[in-house]
Parts: structure tokens; sequence; C-alpha cells
């Protein structure tokens, strides 16, 4: 939401993760900024959070994208891309509980239902 304007956007995909579409939701969303901003991504996906604030990504970068376990990063495009979003925007990663009283958690799944089932028609 920027100021009174709130847009909601939301999509599906078959055959994927929980983990592409977090990362993907987050991707969607800053693409529609039109000039860097400050932002409050709040997400439920540890994965997605963890991977800015605890700076996994930073080591990611550093070994060549390889996990400290030298196994290849998964989802290695995402994250580049997202990486590529961080540089434009001022993001900061708060984690919320997933399936708690949060209301936009709340509206983000409710979203993401409705895409799946708009998609398995």
């Amino acid at each position: 939401m920027f100021e009174d304007i709130k847009k909601e956007i939301s999509g599906a995909k078959k055959e994927t993760t929980n983990n592409v579409m977090e990362l993907t939701a987050a991707i969607e969303g800053l693409k529609l900024l039109k000039f860097p901003c400050e932002v409050k991504l709040y997400s439920d996906s540890s994965y997605l959070v963890n991977g800015f604030k605890q700076k996994w990504i930073e080591n990611w970068m550093k070994n060549d994208w390889r996990t400290s376990n030298k196994e290849p990063v998964k989802n290695k495009e995402l994250w580049q891309e997202l990486y590529q979003y961080s540089q434009i925007h001022q993001i900061q990663f708060i984690k919320v509980k997933g399936h708690s009283d949060n209301i936009y958690n709340n509206r983000c799944d409710e979203l993401a239902r409705k895409a799946i089932k708009e998609l398995m028609k």
C-alpha cells in the first residue's frame, strides 16, 4: 500500500514449489514499483526472509552460488532477480507467522487459494 493506493496481484503455477512461489510473489510485487522505494516486505516464508536477513544470499554469491554444503543454490535465477531489486529498493524483510492473525498475510493466502482454484479450472 502506498498512501491510500492499494493494489493486489496474485498468480499460480502448475508443478512448482512453495519456495518458488514465495520468491516469485516478492519479485512480482517489486516489479510494480515505478521508482526506488523504501519497502517493508512481509512474508511468512523463512526461506525468503532469511535469504536476506541472515545474509545467505551474500554468502551464496561469494561462493559462486553454492551453499555451505557446496551444493548449487536452488532457485538461483529467482534469487538473482530478487537481489537486483534489492539493489534498487531499500527493502526491509519482515517475517510474519503463517496462518496467524496478520490481516495482510491472511489476504495473501486468500488470493493464492483463489489463483490456484482458477488455474485448476
